[in-house]
Order: C-alpha cells, then sequence, then structure tokens
C-alpha cells in the first residue's frame, strides 16, 4: 500500500478517536502529548489507548463523582500506565502540586492524559505546572485554564499562593 494511503488512513483513525475523546466531560487536548478531561467512562479508557496515550493520572478523590472504583484496573487493563494522586478540591495543598509536578516530569516523553471528577482539579493544576516548571507563557497557560473553568476563591488563593512562592 503507498505511504500516502498509510498516511491518510492513520489521519482518519486518529480524527475518529480525537471526535471519540471530546465526548468526555470537558476533554481539552492541550498539545501532542498531553490531554486532560473530567471523568471519564469504563467504556472512554479505551478511546484514551487508542489515542495512543501511555499514562494516565488522576486528580480525583474515591469518592469524587463519577469516580470508578476498579479504574486502575481499566486503565492498565488497556495497556496504559495507572497514577492516583488524589487531591481534595477543598483543599488543594502544596505537596499535592509538587508530587503531580515529579510524576508529569517523570513522564515527560510519554503521551499523559489527565483527569478528575470535571477538569477542574486538572487545570490549575496543569496551569501551575506549565508555568512554574516549564516555563510556558502564563497567559497563554491561563487562557487554556479558563476555557474549562475560572478558579473558585479557594483554588484561587492557592493559585496565587504557589505564583509567590516559587
Amino acid at each position: 500500500m503507498p505511504q500516502r494511503a498509510v498516511d491518510a488512513r492513520h489521519r482518519c483513525v486518529l480524527l475518529a478517536t480525537v471526535k471519540e475523546l471530546e465526548s468526555i466531560r470537558d476533554f481539552l487536548l492541550l498539545n501532542d502529548r498531553l490531554g486532560t478531561s473530567g471523568m471519564p467512562s469504563a467504556e472512554q479508557f479505551s478511546a484514551i489507548s487508542r489515542a495512543g496515550f501511555d499514562t494516565v493520572i488522576n486528580l480525583a478523590l474515591p469518592t469524587s463523582d463519577y469516580a470508578l472504583p476498579n479504574e486502575g484496573e481499566l486503565v492498565t487493563a488497556q495497556g496504559m500506565t495507572y497514577i492516583h494522586i488524589p487531591v481534595k478540591f477543598e483543599a488543594p495543598q502544596p505537596a499535592d502540586l509538587e508530587k503531580f509536578s515529579r510524576v508529569m516530569q517523570a513522564c515527560a516523553s510519554q503521551k499523559v492524559f489527565v483527569h478528575c471528577a470535571a477538569n477542574k482539579r486538572v487545570s490549575a493544576f496543569i496551569f501551575l505546572h506549565r508555568v512554574l516548571r516549564e516555563g510556558a507563557d502564563r497567559g497563554q497557560a491561563e487562557r487554556d485554564m479558563l476555557r474549562i473553568w475560572n478558579p473558585d476563591p479557594i483554588w484561587r488563593k492557592f493559585i496565587d499562593a504557589q505564583l509567590r512562592e516559587r
């Protein structure tokens, strides 16, 4: 089969997979290596795998809305690595962000999918990680966060404190 036909078929598969990912609550593809969302359903983890993600990071609590008690098994059954960093929505901690940033740095060469219940914790942590650890443009990183939500007072205070301290 000619290379152009293979490339065209590959693009069609990628487009179909992106359409599947867009059905996940508050899905956001930030670049070719980083996707975020709210809580995927059990079935949506296969689409995440087909999209080529290597690692799934879950910031939701086991008691969060729509949490899947067997999420780790679902993710690993799809051939992906599963990492759970539970972050209390009402009380985010600097240690949570530090752990998240260390994991993100360890996964720097991988395609990573990060989720929580509604992509709020994730969008804030991704914003901070990009600005503080990756040197991303703060304005662009904040615009990306605001595509998902405008942080409430608890999270705004947490974000501002992290930006001041570093």
